[in-house]
């Protein structure tokens, strides 16, 4: 039989990570998380991921920073990072976006 749980995640009283995301509903092989209210400043240090991020910008402006790109992200964009692929992101408008990773980030610590 397949698993038919159900899991439902009130943002208001989700977990925090470590770079202030919140973490929301993780299943098996996917996890979302959401970024709210990311101030403007100096670029966070570049990192790479045990998994595969695609985003969705709910407001503001970012910068993108990955394998010599830069790509801005506003309001409506969506992207995609590579799992392994080393970037880091630019805040230059109040952001907030939602993140899917594959797998879960939550199995990685968050990063």
């Amino acid at each position: 039989m397949s698993d038919t749980t159900i899991t439902k995640v009130d943002s208001r009283h989700s977990p925090k990570g470590p770079e202030g995301e919140k973490f929301l509903a993780s299943g098996k092989h996917v996890s979302m998380r959401l970024w709210e209210n990311e101030q403007p400043g100096e670029p966070k240090a570049p990192s790479a991921a045990a998994y595969e991020t695609v985003g969705y910008v709910l407001s503001g402006k970012a910068e993108l920073h990955l394998a010599g790109q830069v790509v801005v992200l506003e309001q409506g964009n969506s992207w995609v990072v590579p799992q392994g692929a080393e970037h880091t992101y630019k805040i230059l408008e109040s952001f907030s976006a939602v993140e899917a990773t594959s797998p879960p980030s939550q199995m990685h610590g968050g990063k």
